[in-house]
């Protein structure tokens, strides 16, 4: 019998949740969980490189556990799971840093962006990389699913998987595999850039009501009249609505935009509709997990026992080899 490959993947909980999160990512990791043994962490130690307020980070965790159990994320069939549950991590991150160049650092085109996009650039941004790796390599993981603006990551990742195996002349980490998630275009935010967190310019998944309507209302289009012929392949609103209707409805919406007598009022309508509808399910069963805390906890308690018992398999011969002494089991 094949065993199942190790499937990576983590998010972190740096504040609310949105569409481009769902379609980035979060989508992904519900249908791959039925393609592998999959381990998905909240990655709250990085998001500590950003969010320094304690009550906002638990508030921002329970948020991101709420919202991937709700959209189908099913704990019986992954490993989900807080960063902070496992100490292995950061343990091998260490020892991970010992080995990296400065230089290697310095390179991090995403460390480059982040302070670009006007983050902190603290040594825990800096380092990022090396903790992404320990992430990655503490559960001898084979695929790791990300976007392409963490390629370099994952280089990085299997440059120092190969230097400790290579220092210490044993086959001590797996070298994990990269899988360029590339489903969807980018995902437009209100202001027509990517859709960020670090621009505001989000749609949150769970927003309803009457601030959801207020945050597609106020997405940027041009000043085409009305009774004016659009195209919709450059319009943002149009963009938005290809993420949620199926073939026929889009096709429908763009012969509206092309004949004139259609304009983006009517648009962002359409899709307030379809984000509506979209979720509405999703909405229901994430309003009743929030009343049932205990749940939450025991899916974090039951993942973080396993994630800690396979990255303690990991870790043992890596100690052994390193020389380190510890009196002690976890």
């Amino acid at each position: 019998m094949t065993q199942k490959k190790t499937i990576l993947s983590g998010i972190q909980p740096s504040g609310k949740l949105h569409i481009g999160n769902y379609f980035g990512a979060m989508r992904q990791h519900i249908t791959m969980q039925d393609k592998g043994d999959a381990f998905y962490f909240l990655a709250n130690y990085h998001s500590l490189t950003s969010v320094s307020d304690g009550k906002t980070l638990t508030d921002y965790t329970m948020d991101v556990i709420l919202d991937y159990l709700a959209l189908g994320l099913d704990p019986e069939k992954c490993t989900f799971f807080a960063q902070s549950d496992v100490p292995q991590t950061t343990e091998l991150a260490w020892i991970l840093g010992t080995l990296t160049p400065v230089s290697l650092m310095e390179k991090g085109v995403a460390y480059k962006d982040k302070v670009a996009n006007g983050l902190n650039p603290n040594i825990g941004l800096f380092t990022y990389p090396i903790l992404q790796a320990a992430d990655i390599l503490i559960y001898h993981s084979d695929i790791v699913p990300v976007g392409e603006d963490q390629k370099q990551n994952i280089e990085i990742t299997r440059d120092l998987a190969g230097k400790l195996n290579r220092n210490y002349e044993q086959d001590l980490l797996k070298i994990p595999e990269e899988l360029i998630v590339k489903s969807v275009a980018t995902v437009p935010g209100v202001d027509g850039r990517k859709m960020s967190k670090s621009y505001g310019n989000t749609i949150d998944i769970f927003d309803e009501g009457k601030s959801l309507k207020k945050t597609v209302m106020s997405i940027q289009t041009d000043s085409t009249a009305l009774e004016d012929p659009k195209n919709p392949e450059t319009c943002n609103v149009f963009a938005l609505i290809k993420l949620f209707a199926d073939d026929d409805t889009i096709e429908e919406i763009a012969e509206k935009y092309r004949g004139g007598g259609y304009g983006y009022g009517h648009a962002k309508k359409e899709l307030l509709g379809l984000i509506e509808e979209y979720y509405a399910d999703a909405r229901n069963r994430r309003k009743e997990l929030a009343a049932d805390p205990g749940y939450l906890h025991d899916v974090l308690r039951e993942g973080g026992n396993k994630a800690r018992e396979r990255a303690e398999q990991v870790m043992e011969p890596i100690r052994s080899a390193t020389g380190l002494y510890r009196s002690f089991n976890y």
